[in-house]
C-alpha cells in the first residue's frame, strides 16, 4: 500500500462510521427506506344483494392494476380449511384475471411474503388469525412488507382487524389464545367491521355494537372506525379514502359518534 493510499482510505473509514452514527443520516435513510403504504380493507368478503366479492369488484381490480399485481399471496389462516378457502377466494381472483396461491402451501411462510407481489388476508376467527401470523413468524414480514416495501395489502374482516393497533374491536369470540392483542399496526387506529346499527323497533335487549365500543374506550384511546358491510377503507400513504356502498361511522373517546359518507376522506386518522 502507497504511503498515499493509506490516508486516503482512513478518511473514507471516518466519513462511513460518521455517516452510520450520525442519527441524522439515520433518519433520513430510515425516510428513503419507507415505501408509500397501499392498504385495501374490506368489511366483509359477502354483501347481501351481492355476490362474494361482488361489491368490490371494480376498486379491487382497479387497486391491483395500479399496483401491477398479477399475483396475489392469500394468507387463510382465519379458517381451518386452508385449502377450500384458498379455493373460493381465488376462483373470484382468477375470474378476474389475477393469479393467486395460498400461503400454507409454501415450504417458507417468511419467503412467501416477501417475495409477494400482493398480499390478501381473509376472515373468519380473528383470534386465530393472529395466534397463526405469530405463530409463523409472519407478523414482522408483514408489516415491514407494507409499509417499507409498498407491497398491496388487502384484508376483509377478520384480515382488516388484524391491519389495526389491535384485534379488541372484533366481534369474534376468543376460541384460541393469541400471544397479543397487538396486531399489524398498518394503520395507527382500530376498526369494527360488520359494524352493525341497532335494529329500529327491534326487541333485543343486548349490548349494541356502539355500546361495545364504548366499553372499549372506557380504557383504550385509540379511535374506532366502524365498517358497515360493503364498505371499504382504501389507503394510499398517508391518505385514506372511504369507498364502496355504504357509510362508516366514527368513535372517539368521548364524543359523540360521528357518520361519514362513501368518499370520505379519513386521512386525520393516519396522523
Amino acid at each position: 500500500m502507497s504511503s498515499k493510499t493509506f490516508p486516503f482510505l482512513i478518511v473514507s473509514l471516518l466519513l462511513i462510521t460518521t455517516a452510520h452514527s450520525d442519527p441524522r443520516h439515520r433518519s433520513m435513510n430510515a425516510l428513503l427506506r419507507m415505501g408509500k403504504r397501499q392498504i385495501f380493507l374490506m368489511s366483509s368478503s359477502a354483501v347481501h344483494g351481492y355476490e362474494y366479492l361482488q361489491h368490490a369488484e371494480s376498486d379491487l381490480r382497479a387497486y391491483f392494476g395500479k399496483n401491477n399485481v398479477k399475483k396475489v399471496l392469500f394468507i387463510p389462516y382465519a379458517l381451518s380449511n386452508h385449502d377450500a378457502y384458498t379455493e373460493k377466494v381465488g376462483t373470484v381472483l382468477k375470474r378476474w384475471g389475477f393469479d393467486c396461491e395460498g400461503i400454507h402451501r409454501q415450504s417458507d411462510p417468511v419467503q412467501a411474503v416477501n417475495e409477494a407481489q400482493a398480499i390478501y388476508i381473509g376472515g373468519g376467527n380473528t383470534f386465530l388469525l393472529l395466534k397463526s401470523l405469530y405463530d409463523n413468524a409472519l407478523v414482522e414480514p408483514i408489516r415491514d412488507r407494507v409499509l417499507n416495501g409498498s407491497v398491496p395489502y388487502v384484508g376483509s374482516s377478520a384480515g382488516t382487524n388484524v391491519a389495526t393497533r389491535s384485534i379488541q374491536t372484533t366481534n369474534d369470540m376468543p376460541i384460541i389464545f393469541p400471544p397479543t392483542f397487538d396486531a399489524l399496526a398498518l394503520v395507527p387506529f382500530n376498526i369494527n367491521p360488520h359494524y352493525l346499527d341497532p335494529e329500529v323497533g327491534g326487541t333485543h335487549k343486548g349490548e349494541t355494537r356502539e355500546e361495545r365500543i364504548v366499553q372499549f374506550h372506557e380504557l383504550n384511546e385509540a379511535p374506532v372506525l366502524g365498517l358497515r358491510e360493503g364498505s371499504t377503507l382504501l389507503v394510499d400513504g398517508d391518505r385514506a379514502t372511504l369507498i364502496g356502498v355504504n357509510k362508516a361511522r366514527l368513535f372517539r373517546r368521548g364524543q359523540e359518534p360521528q357518520e361519514f359518507e362513501s368518499g370520505s376522506d379519513f386521512s386525520f386518522l393516519m396522523k
